[in-house]
């Protein structure tokens, strides 16, 4: 097995509902809302808040989480790097939209615009 696929695998099975909180953590520590970081979900999956909540719930998994997302045509326009990886390079889809995931919720906690985070084309 090939350390990429390893990960692939690794970021499939996780499960939402464990990572969420860490969303919630790292957003207010730098002074976000989870309010904001709820906007930014939303923009890149189509998930509300009731939504969220409720794949919290059933603690779905990554891989479950972005089959039931409707992902923003606009997000392809997230690039750079986010965990050593390009994420406009990353060759498994599944890995690239949790990469993408992180990478605007790490803009939102670095104080990016919102205007900015959810691009437009």
């Amino acid at each position: 097995m090939s350390p990429a696929k390893s990960h692939d695998e690794r970021i499939a099975e996780m499960k939402f509902f464990s990572v969420y909180p860490h969303y919630v953590t790292k957003v207010e520590k730098k002074g976000r809302t989870v309010a904001e970081l709820h906007q930014v979900i939303e923009w890149l999956t189509g998930f509300n808040e009731k939504d969220i909540n409720k794949l919290i719930k059933e603690k779905v998994t990554f891989e479950e989480f972005f089959k039931r997302a409707t992902l923003n045509p606009n997000a392809h326009l997230i690039t750079g790097v986010i965990c050593g990886y390009r994420v406009e390079d990353i060759e498994n889809p599944l890995t690239q939209k949790a990469r993408y995931l992180d990478k605007i919720i790490d803009e939102l906690a670095k104080g990016r615009k919102m205007e900015k985070i959810l691009r437009s084309a």
